[in-house]
């Protein structure tokens, strides 16, 4: 028996569908569009948005950024610098903010993605 909601039966996703969509989609596009996603995962854990503390979670935001540059660090060769360019650049922002957010600041070389990135300096 098919699930159910109250609109109607419960549609499948067409894995054959997404596939061809996937399959058509640049891997550059791929790498930046994650790299855009972990950078604003970041931000909202470091209380970067609107919201401001509500979500600031600092051990999150550690290993989004680390996750960011690793990405960064392993794909910069695959990616034009049109693409890096800025996205280095928000990671050193959030890199940076997170210094400033710490209470007892990491000591540099050991911050968030600085095995990746080296030291940051305001």
């Amino acid at each position: 028996m098919s699930e159910t909601s109250p609109s109607g039966p419960a549609e499948q996703p067409d894995f054959d569908e997404m596939t061809r969509d996937i399959a058509e989609v640049p891997a550059v596009e791929v790498i930046v569009t994650v790299a855009v996603n972990l950078m604003s995962a970041a931000a909202v854990k470091l209380g970067l948005t609107e919201e401001g503390d509500k979500y600031k979670d600092l051990d999150e935001a550690r290993k989004l950024v680390t996750a960011l540059a690793g990405l960064l660090d392993a794909s910069t060769t695959e990616i034009s610098s049109f693409h890096a360019a800025p996205l280095r650049d928000g990671l050193k922002s959030l890199q940076l903010a997170f210094r400033e957010a710490s209470i007892v600041p990491d000591e540099p070389g050991q911050g968030p993605g600085e095995k990746y990135t080296g030291p940051v300096y305001g």
